[in-house]
């Protein structure tokens, strides 16, 4: 039987109105190109290059990231021109863009058509112009800028070297600064001769080059132009060409394409509504579209160091957004992508060589060091205990271990060792959030040295892991700043949110109530102890999902709200979840559906919150098949309530884990007994190796 081809279930443009921040370009699983349409290079809104409603075309270049908060690649942006209509060049016709898995279209309003497909490393456009006369905006200054000044160049790079080899081709290179700073290399060759190029003036401070190719096209007015990318050298983006797209076959592209998102979007067979069908499946893809492989067909990429090396398996893994995905895209990672673990893996710990701390958030090789935490070592002891096995786990433990004794960008370990936690008189930003969650990170360094026999390490780390305790304030009842004398911060505002971009304060893009729960991913005993007992934990569960929420202000994570849980971010993405270790586990489940119903829809602006590489797309993915990680590192699922009546996940060695809701309906949404290979399920999780194993997992579905 034919793979299910659940491709055609994919809206690309789902979440590309608002703040969803994703794009409708084409991807490789995957990969290391997406090429789409630019609309604005700056501004908060257009992080991706693209906002829906936008019809402003820049052009159209190779590279973006999904559902990030920040703008950054945009390299290469070509434009094709109607000399005729050159005063239309730079908007399109709406009713003719449309989209699928692999493809692009539009027409511009000088009347030229664009499509655009891609292999793994290599951008595909075809061109066909009105008539037999045509220009190409080669613009290699362009980028999408993190930050805009008015009396900054327009582009972000700060030093090239292109040449236009012959009248097919120009190659070079680019280095650029913005959110990381990187260098690219790059060729790019059409399908036909130019017959003329000019290169256009820069403006002050610009330094790369913008040509203006003319070219005389044959009767089919037609012109094909391939773009291959490379951190490494433009030998290896013409290597990365030939291997990938060798021909002037189109179509043949995008059906590899299509192939290949097929392969990975029938991991997951489920039984529901179209609607439904098209947002599960468009949340696969997104959730598949990163990290990305920026290594070359022969395995070389570009360290963090600037050195070039071989990457073990050919793959060196970048787009890592990980304070983002490790809590639910990567643990879904290792159920429906098991092979690319251990290359994320080995790709952490190549990191760790050349730095000497673990990554925090890396874009094209290099790390941006955004956000809080060390979560890439959570990352790694959630492979250590799934079974993952091809990385050295005593280096991993080191690096773990050497990550969280020696200080670097946003780790304070001295600070953090003299006084328990961070004191906000000497940590002017942050405190609590940092603390809460460096909690989590040794509660993982502590883990991983339990299993490797390190008691020393363990109890180091066991001991910080506890450290969360220092800032409970037993009259509020809550996580708060304290200074380094121990006296609290005052005046104190439980709903007031914070964030380092915006409002600065003690907490990350959220406020007391959401970080409050931020210790109940490894600790969920400590936490109902400091509150009293698992009544109190309930209550104070009802009393976050119904205080109501002041002013939401989208810039600092607060966003699609219930009460005080925000879906829009990350914080707040487990908390749900903590129901079921409370007495009233239906309450959580009617949560969850609403969350599904509410905040996720088949539409353009049907994903409220940045996507984030994947997480807000996870969470929808996991939470329809039923769980969900609360500790994303421990192997455990914690149940919540199926949103589908069947579902087939396509595992390795031809097993299947069937998970099905048994009397489903739209009024029984809840469920008190599960069953796991006809096994009554007597605790709130299933494990990870319960789901590898194959089998069947059963919710009988009530009404309340």
């Amino acid at each position: 039987m034919a793979p299910a081809q659940n491709a055609g279930f994919v809206n690309v443009f789902i979440g590309t109105d608002g703040t969803g921040h994703t794009f409708p370009g084409p991807s490789m699983p995957f990969g290391m190109v997406q090429p789409g349409p630019d609309n604005r290079d700056f501004g908060w809104n257009h992080t991706s290059g693209y906002q829906y409603k936008d019809t402003l075309l820049l052009g159209f270049s190779q590279t973006r990231f999904s559902g990030t908060g920040i703008n950054e690649m945009g390299d290469v942006l070509l434009l094709p021109i109607n000399p005729r209509k050159a005063q239309l060049k730079n908007a399109y016709f709406k009713n003719t863009e449309s989209g699928k898995v692999g493809y692009y279209t539009l027409t511009k309003k000088d009347d030229v058509k664009v499509e655009l497909t891609c292999s793994d490393r290599v951008a595909f456009h075809l061109y066909t112009f009105p008539e037999q006369e045509a220009q190409v905006l080669v613009d290699l200054q362009h980028g999408l800028r993190f930050v805009f000044d008015e009396n900054s160049p327009k582009g972000l790079v700060i030093g090239s070297d292109v040449i236009i080899e012959d009248n097919t081709t120009i190659s070079g290179y680019c280095s650029t600064q913005n959110w990381v700073n990187r260098k690219y290399f790059f060729t790019l060759t059409f399908e036909r001769p130019f017959s003329k190029s000019t290169l256009l003036e820069r403006e002050e401070k610009e330094e790369a080059p913008r040509y203006l190719l003319t070219f005389a096209l044959p009767e089919n007015k037609t012109l094909r132009v391939k773009i291959a990318l490379s951190s490494v050298s433009v030998e290896g983006a013409k290597l990365n060409m030939k291997t990938e797209i060798p021909h002037w076959d189109f179509e043949k592209v995008y059906q590899n394409n299509q192939n290949s998102w097929n392969n990975y979007l029938s991991r997951v067979s489920i039984e529901a509504p179209l609607q439904q069908k098209e947002v599960f499946y468009t949340s696969l893809y997104h959730l598949f579209l990163q990290p990305s492989n920026i290594a070359d067909v022969d395995g070389s990429y570009r360290g963090v160091d600037d050195q070039i090396a071989i990457a073990p398996g050919m793959a060196y893994y970048s787009t890592l957004s990980i304070w983002d995905v490790y809590r639910a895209a990567f643990p879904l990672l290792q159920i429906l992508a098991p092979e690319k673990i251990d290359g994320i893996i080995q790709t952490m710990l190549l990191h760790h060589k050349a730095k000497r701390f673990l990554p925090i958030w890396t874009a094209w090789g290099q790390d941006n060091y955004c956000m809080i935490g060390n979560h890439a070592i959570p990352m790694i002891l959630s492979a250590y205990q799934n079974g993952f096995k091809g990385f050295d786990a005593h280096e991993a433990l080191m690096a773990m271990v050497e990550t969280s004794t020696i200080s670097h960008i946003n780790s304070d370990w001295e600070l953090y060792h003299e006084y328990g936690y961070y004191p906000f008189d000497q940590l002017d930003n942050e405190s609590v959030s940092r603390t809460l969650e460096s909690g989590y990170d040794d509660w993982c360094v502590a883990e991983m040295a339990r299993k490797l026999g390190e008691e020393e390490i363990k109890d180091t780390f066991t001991k910080r892991a506890g450290y969360y305790k220092n800032l409970f304030d037993p009259e509020t009842q809550f996580f708060r700043g304290k200074d380094s004398k121990g006296n609290w911060r005052a005046p104190f505002d439980p709903l007031m949110a914070t964030s380092p971009l915006n409002n600065p304060g003690d907490y990350t893009e959220a406020n007391a109530w959401q970080y409050f729960w931020t210790p109940t991913q490894y600790d969920i005993h400590g936490v109902t102890d400091l509150l009293g007992g698992e009544n109190l934990f309930t209550k104070k569960l009802d009393q976050f999902f119904t205080t109501g929420a002041l002013n939401p202000d989208k810039f600092l994570g607060q966003e699609a709200m219930i009460g005080q849980y925000a879906h829009g971010n990350e914080p707040s993405h487990h908390i749900i979840y903590l129901y079921a270790f409370s007495s009233e586990a239906l309450t959580g489940q009617k949560y969850i559906h609403q969350v599904i119903h509410e905040f996720h829809h088949n539409t353009a602006d049907g994903m409220i919150g940045n996507d984030d590489c994947g997480q807000m797309s996870a969470w929808y993915v996991l939470s329809t098949l039923g769980f969900y990680p609360v500790n994303p590192a421990n192997g455990e699922f914690v149940l919540g309530s199926p949103q589908v009546k069947k579902v087939h996940i396509h595992l390795p060695d031809s097993k299947t884990f069937t998970i099905e809701a048994q009397n489903f309906s739209e009024r029984a949404i809840f469920n008190e007994t599960r069953y796991l290979n006809g096994n009554n399920i007597t605790h709130p999780y299933i494990t990870y190796q319960d789901i590898m194993n194959g089998g069947s997992l059963t919710f009988e579905m009530i009404t309340q």
